[in-house]
């Protein structure tokens, strides 16, 4: 932050009082500028037994497959966000949603929050964001084409509990860019 939000006086960077973390501070008016995490909210559309995807018409990873999502807004809650990017980036209604996994991306400052869901109906296409939007059976999933790391372990943690039965809600984590990029074909990248 180049300039203060209250009075435009340029920012320098220091530690503040009774912090630990150096932060833009103004000079003049004292005010702190802290900068947070962003949040990603999206959802696992289910219909029938298979999952929607939509391919990106967006950077980054334009052109792979991924579950709709995106950053959270001000003024709504992660299950609203959710329902929101699914509609907007694949047209598709969602009910029955739930909390499944959520990932502290700290080395990227996001946090993910995936929601299983089943679709209201068959409706579903394409958007600015999506050039492309399919249901896939788990034997149809095009793995090698998936966007980011985190939405392929989120498929893969669905699709093993959808064997078992038990989607408990989880918190898992990629502690180290390394971790999140250890496997091959996930070195995709990531942003929503």
């Amino acid at each position: 932050m180049p300039f203060c939000l209250k009075c435009s006086t340029a920012m320098e960077l220091r530690i503040p009082e009774y912090d630990d973390r150096l932060r833009p501070v103004c000079p003049v008016c004292g005010h702190v500028h802290y900068t947070n995490p962003r949040m990603v909210v999206g959802c696992i559309p289910e219909w029938h037994g298979s999952v929607l995807l939509c391919r990106r018409d967006i950077e980054p990873r334009l052109g792979y497959w991924t579950l709709p999502a995106g950053y959270l807004e001000n003024g709504e809650s992660p299950l609203e966000g959710a329902v929101r990017e699914t509609r907007e980036e694949s047209l598709a209604r969602v009910v029955a949603v739930e909390p499944f996994r959520m990932y502290p991306l700290v080395f990227i400052d996001q946090i993910y929050m995936m929601f299983r869901s089943r679709m209201e109906d068959a409706g579903f296409g394409t958007t600015p964001e999506s050039s492309e939007v399919r249901l896939f059976g788990e034997a149809e999933i095009p793995w090698g084409e998936i966007a980011f790391p985190v939405v392929r372990e989120t498929l893969e943690d669905f699709f093993a509990c959808r064997r078992t039965g038990d989607f408990r809600f989880e918190v898992k984590e990629f502690r180290t860019r390394e971790a999140f990029f250890r496997e091959p074909g996930r070195e995709a990248g990531t942003g929503a």
